[in-house]
């Protein structure tokens, strides 16, 4: 069976190959494709994964050997500007009709609706029966929750910078609406969708009644498998969020609950890794006429609320880590916090919660499909920054029940997450879409 990837990403084994820096998103696609490879003579099937790129990359198509195995790849470049992800290029769906011309795939499975490159390669394919789309975050979803509760003279306000770049928060949400345009209509050309909450299936089958939805957990970074937090080696009284550069991320609910959760816990510090809002700013001096032309909307808010709530010096932007460094700094956190306005199955959750850390999640989207709150950590109604802070607050005073939750999201974690269930569930699927008996 011929099985094309059309990915949001280089795979690492291909960045290797042409001497690139890796990308540190969606490394659960390595451990995925390193198991298909591995067991190749057994599942036969002939793996081809295609990458957006840009120039001469674009068009690269080459036969990878695999390290210390027998086991090949094809892997393929295809014209994409993803910081442009909400305009859509014929070019694209040109190349990825030539890249089905010399592969000649059985199925196609397009990761991700996020990039218009979904609909170009279901497009290119035009076999609606062969082809599978999984579901990772919706658009359309992000888009009708992107605001996130901002108020009215931040949402309407346009920075310096926003005008400059004609990015103010307004443009970013239209690009949602535009994206979520190309997520639907992709979805309703295929003929099969692979998702892993009822969040995601309801809406999917909203858009598409007749495409066949397959259930499938996702398989996470594999050193998340390995190590447990420990309550004596973390660093006390200091919440961890995996991302913060964007309103849907809720970073300023959780500046908003700090001066509750500082009143009886003074030493509580905040960590944020991914892009900071406020970076560029902060490297031309925060208070700075230099500074504060380099501020969009956002991250003009975010530097009001670390003044407001004089926590200025107590939150931390780590800019981009790699998998160990994130897993260091779950390992370090007293509680991990997932503020988002809408999520469907976030694999930060999924990592704090197989690594042991007291976990405290916003209650939207698909969530609670991976997350049992009460049970693995705490729920709170999202954008209640009082029950957000008590929440903490609960997790920081410790205890016997907060051992219990740990206890309980690993086992709950280890089962969602496992990687051989969730590779021969794939094998599952894609044998039930190309008809052929198992093997």
């Amino acid at each position: 069976m011929r099985v094309l990837w059309v990915c949001n990403i280089m795979l690492p084994m291909v960045a290797e190959y042409l001497g690139m820096e890796a990308s540190n998103k969606e490394g659960w696609l390595t451990g995925l494709s390193a198991t298909i490879l591995k067991h190749q003579e057994e599942n036969r099937i002939e793996l081809g994964v295609c990458f957006p790129a840009l120039g001469e990359l674009a068009e690269f198509g080459e036969m990878l050997q695999v390290p210390g195995s027998d086991a090949k790849m094809h892997a393929f470049g295809f014209y994409e500007n993803v910081s442009r992800a909400e305009v859509y290029d014929e070019r694209t769906e040109e190349r990825l009709k030539r890249i089905m011309d010399i592969f000649k795939p059985d199925l196609v499975h397009c990761f991700g609706t996020e990039f218009p490159h979904t609909l170009a390669a279901v497009k290119a394919f035009d076999k609606k029966e062969r082809t599978l789309i999984g579901v990772q975050g919706l658009c359309s979803m992000c888009a009708r929750y992107f605001r996130a509760d901002l108020p009215d003279y931040v949402w309407k306000r346009a920075t310096f910078r926003d005008r400059v770049k004609q990015d103010d928060l307004r443009r970013q949400h239209e690009k949602y609406v535009q994206r979520g345009v190309y997520e639907i209509e992709a979805v309703q050309r295929a003929g099969h969708i692979t998702g892993r909450t009822e969040w995601d299936k309801k809406y999917t089958g909203e858009w598409n009644p007749d495409a066949e939805y397959h259930f499938m957990n996702e398989t996470l970074r594999s050193n998340f498998y390995t190590g447990c937090w420990k309550e004596d080696s973390c660093r006390k009284y200091s919440v961890f969020l995996s991302q913060g550069d964007y309103p849907l991320k809720g970073l300023h609910y959780m500046l908003q609950a700090m001066p509750e959760i500082l009143k009886e816990y003074p030493d509580t510090e905040v960590y944020v890794a991914g892009n900071s809002i406020i970076k560029t700013a902060a490297e031309k001096g925060l208070n700075g006429l230099k500074g504060k032309l380099k501020l969009e909307s956002y991250g003009k808010y975010i530097l009001q609320l670390l003044k407001e709530t004089g926590t200025l010096h107590k939150v931390h932007f780590l800019g981009r880590l790699n998998a160990e460094q994130m897993k260091e700094q779950y390992l370090r956190s007293h509680v991990f916090v997932c503020p988002s306005s809408i999520e469907n199955s976030p694999n930060s959750v999924g990592e704090a919660m197989l690594l042991g850390v007291p976990v405290v999640c916003a209650e939207v989207g698909g969530i609670a499909d991976i997350f049992a709150g009460g049970v693995d950590g705490l729920f709170y109604p999202a954008g209640d920054v009082k029950k957000l802070a008590e929440a903490v607050k609960i997790m920081f005073a410790g205890g016997k029940r907060v051992e219990a939750y740990r206890k309980a999201e690993r086992l709950h974690a280890g089962n969602t997450h496992d990687a051989q269930k969730n590779y021969e569930r794939l094998m599952e699927i894609y044998t039930e879409i190309a008809g052929c008996k198992r093997i």
